[in-house]
């Protein structure tokens, strides 16, 4: 995706300057310094329900298998640390989340690799589907969702989108503070909806109207990512343009995404091991580095 150039030498050489000075020049970072990779992020990095769960997580609910896992597999880092946390806020990177120590805790000056999938949750985005479920079964064809979200012409959850920008800004520049000679990369959502109902392979509890609504949103927070990213001087990781047609409302098999109903090998509307790997080849190919 990205092109590499032998800036790379001169960014391990000159750290976070020169990082930033050639991703300026050439709109692509130089491959990171080869050290420590930390991963940062909620349960969209975690991986909930992802096989093989591993038993030291607690509620962070971490996979062996999620994307973080796959990039180190590929990157050899020679250290590795996830503290991803399914529920995890912006305020949980960098502050603690019951009991669990703040996620950037792990950082250090000696990591030259972060990614860091963050956001959703403080947008609300789960209690919100969960709403949209509920006034689905009330009315199939229409926007209910849209409807209860949407008063005076301003629409709250848009808002509450817009509002994330912020937080996610003040985490990148803590990360960046912590650790200063890092490659960062900001990783987005996948598509979750298709563009309309009618492209939905197996059925889903969300109305009609409700699909394009909630999909416009998916993109919204995407697009708010990559805004901060591009202020802080990190690199936007899109999952969303290649798990196109790989939605929650795809067949088994197909979509890198679990749909409300029939979730199978990962939480509902959390990304499958597919949708793992796909995240995985995207932050790869931001480094271009190897597929795995």
């Amino acid at each position: 995706m990205w092109i590499v150039t032998a800036a790379a030498a001169v960014a391990a050489a000159l750290g976070a300057a020169s990082f930033q000075a050639t991703a300026a020049a050439t709109g692509a970072p130089p491959e990171p310094p080869r050290g420590a990779y930390v991963a940062l992020g909620d349960s969209y990095t975690a991986g909930p329900g992802v096989p093989v769960q591993r038993p030291d997580t607690g509620i962070c609910a971490r996979s062996g298998a999620n994307y973080p896992a796959l990039v180190a597999q590929a990157v050899q880092p020679t250290e590795f640390r996830d503290v991803s946390c399914s529920g995890a806020v912006t305020g949980n990177v960098t502050g603690p989340m019951f009991g669990v120590p703040p996620q950037v805790d792990a950082l250090s000056a000696d990591t030259t690799l972060v990614t860091l999938g963050i956001g959703g949750n403080d947008a609300g985005f789960a209690p919100s589907v969960a709403t949209c479920v509920v006034l689905s079964l009330l009315d199939q064809d229409g926007a209910p969702c849209a409807a209860h979200f949407t008063g005076d012409g301003v629409d709250r959850l848009a808002q509450a989108v817009d509002d994330v920008g912020p937080k996610v800004g003040a985490v990148l520049t803590e990360v960046r503070r912590r650790a200063p000679r890092a490659t960062v990369l900001l990783v987005g959502y996948p598509s979750l909806l298709p563009e309309s109902k009618a492209d939905c392979a197996v059925f889903q509890p969300i109305a009609a109207g409700d699909v394009p609504y909630l999909r416009s949103l998916n993109q919204r927070l995407n697009q708010v990512l990559a805004d901060q990213a591009a202020a802080a001087g990190a690199v936007f990781v899109d999952t969303f343009t290649s798990s196109e047609g790989h939605d929650g409302c795809q067949a088994p098999g197909v979509r890198f995404v679990e749909g409300v109903l029939g979730a199978e090998g990962a939480a509902p509307v959390h990304p499958n091991a597919a949708g793992m790997r796909d995240m995985a080849d995207q932050v790869l190919a931001a480094l271009d580095a190897p597929a795995r």
